[in-house]
């Protein structure tokens, strides 16, 4: 059994096949999961488990170079926009934030390896991913 880490299996194995540049996207209950795309479905009920619960176990377990959020989300949803810069703020090697139109983040998320589910249910919780590189 695993001592550390993720343990849902399947969020762990797509964690250890990414390599630098590879995106992995969360997202809230809303956002569509394109076809062919893994889908990896941890929501429980609304509001369960919360959007930052999850960004911060796969932040954990994850070496993060760049964030790509929806822009609609520095109005419609400033409380997890800070949440998140908070969770990042203290890192050693601070990512690069940028930020897209949602429609343009919901385009990109053909390009994940895989988008995880939340039960989060406020507006704009969505966020993409870009793997960095673990050696110099």
């Amino acid at each position: 059994m695993k001592k550390h880490g993720i343990l849902n299996s399947e969020i762990s194995a797509v964690l250890s096949h990414m390599g630098h540049t590879d995106l992995i996207a969360i997202g809230d209950c809303g956002l569509p999961i394109p076809d062919g795309i893994k889908k990896i479905d941890l929501a429980l009920s609304f509001g369960n488990p919360r959007f930052m619960e999850v960004l911060k176990v796969v932040s954990d377990d994850m070496k993060i170079e760049k964030l790509i959020l929806a822009e609609e989300i520095k109005d419609h949803n400033p409380e997890v926009l800070l949440e998140v810069e908070k969770l990042f703020a203290n890192l050693e090697e601070t990512p690069e934030i940028s930020f897209i139109t949602h429609s343009d983040l919901k385009e990109r998320t053909k390009s994940c390896k895989a988008v995880i589910r939340t039960g989060e249910t406020t507006p704009y919780a969505n966020i993409i991913l870009q793997a960095g590189c673990i050696f110099a």
